[in-house]
């Protein structure tokens, strides 16, 4: 009998080596007129893709807007400009990047503070995204720049107040390390998609990332107010309306982030228990602080006016839904969607598992349940390719899903046991 041949076994890969600081130190940070020009100059002169990353103080502003933006380049280096201290006037970079290839992890996070600034790529390569199109697991710039490059970057002020001024040295070194690899990263996530076949699909997916329309406003943002579920009438919805939007306004003015002016929690605490006096008001968690105090009379005004709401101007516990219903009342409210729903998911999965692909990334699951909630007349290939495109799918998945989804779409519900 002969002996097992034992598994192969992939190798360990060597110990990432820690970065903690740029190979060419951490530049000055571009604050003047006369810098920004010199940057440009020197940007325009480099050659190949640049890296870019923002730096915004979220959690601590009401703003999304860019503190920081970091740029590298071949031939250029590390660039860092504060767009605050020059007044968002940054036409010499715009003018130095016009032709460029923009290399950004994560792109939809800093896309939409960088065209505050006027500043938007004409090309575009995500590492994140390239590295979701691979099949990777984790996809965070530090694992991917461990898994690829073998180094490991020191991450530490990604969730920091970056409007603070001086922005103090070692966030300057976490801001330049951010771009420090992003271009040799972006080399060989070229070479895996590349390899895997993805290469076209990722450049669609990138294009849909750098020209994707800014979201529209919610119709009613306060909904969004965490721990609302547990207010359960209009009037007391009504209080969390009214809380909501005197915090916003304060916090818009102010530039402060709402849960710093007024943490949700507190805003259903109040909502429910209806306080109507300061020393009830104040007698709630965090409203017995001395900020809160100091506005007392401005959320018990907040709540006094959802009080006085006649009736017809509650709002209403359940709003309509913007789209089909959650997926599990299908089977009740309508099996035959259910049905094509149970088909099309199965179909997707296969797919994506053939493809070693996200399941999100090779069809949005809103545009899924969409597509088997309300089909198209005709569930022929033809029609489902057009719905699909109507609904902003790439070409590359709708070449990978048209046919099956058609079939799926044909699907019955399964007969009950009593028939």
């Amino acid at each position: 009998m002969e002996a097992a041949c034992p598994e192969s076994v992939e190798p360990d890969r060597p110990e990432p080596v820690l970065l903690t600081e740029p190979a060419d130190g951490v530049p000055p940070v571009v604050e003047t007129p006369e810098a920004l020009e010199t940057a440009a100059a020197a940007l325009a002169a480099g050659n190949g893709p640049v890296a870019v990353d923002t730096e915004r103080a979220s959690g601590y502003r009401y703003s999304q807007r860019a503190y920081l933006v970091q740029l590298r380049r071949e031939g250029a280096g590390t660039v860092l400009v504060d767009p605050v201290a020059l007044g968002g006037a940054l036409e010499p970079l715009k003018t130095a990047l016009a032709d460029t290839e923009w290399v950004l992890h994560a792109a939809s996070q800093d896309l939409p503070c960088l065209a505050e600034l006027d500043l938007r790529p004409q090309r575009l390569f995500d590492t994140e995204l390239a590295g979701r199109l691979a099949g990777f697991d984790r996809v965070s710039l530090g694992t991917l720049v461990e898994r690829m490059l073998g180094y490991r970057l020191e991450k530490g002020h990604s969730a920091a107040d970056w409007s603070r001024r001086p922005l103090p040295a070692d966030w300057l070194v976490y801001a330049a390390l951010d771009v420090e690899l992003l271009i040799d990263l972006r080399t060989e996530m070229h070479a895996e998609l590349s390899r895997q076949g993805k290469l076209d699909w990722a450049w669609e997916e990138f294009e849909a990332v750098r020209n994707a329309e800014p979201p529209r406003p919610r119709a009613e943002p306060w909904r969004r107010t965490s721990g609302i579920h547990r207010v359960r009438n209009a009037r007391q919805l009504a209080a969390v309306r009214s809380l909501w939007e005197v915090r916003d306004r304060i916090a818009s003015e102010r530039d402060i982030a709402p849960g710093r002016i007024l943490p949700d929690s507190a805003v259903v605490q109040a909502a429910q228990g209806d306080p109507k006096t300061e020393s009830e008001l104040t007698a709630l968690p965090v409203f017995g602080g001395r900020q809160q105090r100091r506005r007392a009379s401005t959320w018990l005004g907040a709540l006094r006016a959802a009080r006085a709401l006649p009736q017809d101007e509650l709002p209403v516990v359940s709003p309509p839904q913007d789209g089909p219903p959650s997926p599990n009342r299908w089977a009740d409210r309508d099996p035959a969607a259910a049905a094509r729903l149970s088909a099309a998911r199965a179909a997707m999965s296969a797919i994506a598992e053939e493809h070693d692909l996200p399941l999100e990334n090779l069809l949005l699951p809103d545009l899924l349940r969409r597509l088997c909630w309300t089909p198209p007349e005709d569930t022929g290939v033809a029609s489902v390719e057009a719905r699909l495109r109507e609904r902003g799918a790439r070409e590359w998945q709708i070449g990978l899903t048209a046919s099956v989804l058609s079939t799926a779409l044909q699907a019955a519900p399964e007969r009950s046991r009593s028939d």
